[in-house]
This record gives structure tokens, C-alpha cells and sequence, in this order.
């Protein structure tokens, strides 16, 4: 998957992209850790407890140069994309995904499209 200027989630209805406010120290502060490329990547479970290792996973990657973005919510291991808005079992994760997502969009890291 390519960095895209905005990004979502397999299956969501709403599109991401990143704020003009989005600055290094504002991804650290957010829980972003930076990779060996620079690139910024967060990884969250959007698990009900947090503790369990099972289920899905958010992960969200920022460009070094905070321009572009990609994101998906992934198996555990986190190496398949999946689709948590197909099945209406998944409504606990869909609206702790939008509540993450909003948290980012309060705190200046996105947009909505």
C-alpha cells in the first residue's frame, strides 16, 4: 500500500487526511513512534480489553516528510487487511475506530474529507 495524500480504512465511509497542524512532535505526542525509515507509525488494538493479543489491529503510517498518510485495520499478526464494516458484529470496533479517529481530528493530527 502507497502513501496517499488521504487515506482510510478498508469499508469506512469517511476519508483521512492530515491537518496542516500535523508537526513531528505532534505525532510523538500522540503515540506515533518513528521507524528506521522516518516514517511515523502508530499500531493500536481495537480490542475491547487491551490486554488480549487477539483481534484487530489499527495501524496508521505518516510519510518522513508528514504529507502523506496510509492506514488499515489489520488481522493480529498484522499482515492482512480486513474489513471491519461488513459485518454488523463488528459495531464496537467500527465506533472505537471512529472514536480514535476523532480523538486525532480534536488533537490537530487530521482531517476529515
Amino acid at each position: 500500500m502507497a502513501f496517499e495524500q488521504t487515506a482510510s480504512v478498508l469499508g469506512a465511509a469517511v476519508n483521512y487526511r492530515l491537518a496542516p497542524t500535523a508537526k513531528r512532535y505532534t505525532l510523538r505526542d500522540n503515540g506515533f513512534t518513528e521507524t528506521k525509515s522516518g516514517n511515523f507509525q502508530l499500531i493500536r488494538p481495537l480490542e475491547a480489553t487491551p490486554q488480549s493479543k487477539e483481534g484487530f489491529k489499527l495501524k496508521i503510517t505518516v510519510d518522513k516528510d508528514i504529507q502523506k498518510i496510509k492506514m488499515s485495520v489489520t488481522t493480529a499478526n498484522g499482515l492482512k487487511a480486513v474489513n471491519i464494516f461488513k459485518d454488523s458484529a463488528n459495531d464496537l470496533l467500527q465506533e472505537k475506530f471512529y472514536f480514535l479517529m476523532d480523538g486525532f481530528i480534536d488533537r490537530g493530527l487530521f482531517e476529515k474529507v
